[in-house]
């Protein structure tokens, strides 16, 4: 991030999927899509070599359907121990 950038929002990320191929780039985008409410993607080229940027923000306030339950599982678990390789 350049210094005179400005932070997303609260619960906001800003995603940039570089990739070989708009087909390869348009299909990440489309997963990170189906986990949060996004933005409309914004295309460039990357490179001299052909690839395909993708920028887009994510809110992270509003997941969509799988998301919804990894977030609401995924966090810090207090009463776990760690596990040794002793059996």
């Amino acid at each position: 991030m350049k210094p005179d950038q400005e932070l997303p929002s609260t619960g906001h990320a800003e995603v940039r999927v570089v990739a070989a191929t708009p087909e390869v780039a348009r299909r990440v985008a489309e997963v990170l899509r189906r986990c949060f409410a996004a933005t409309e993607q914004r295309s460039y080229p990357a490179g001299t070599e052909g690839g395909t940027r993708l920028d887009l923000t994510v809110d992270t306030t509003q997941p969509a359907g799988p998301a919804r339950s990894w977030l609401a599982t995924s966090g810090p678990s207090f009463d776990e121990h760690p596990q040794s390789d002793d059996a």
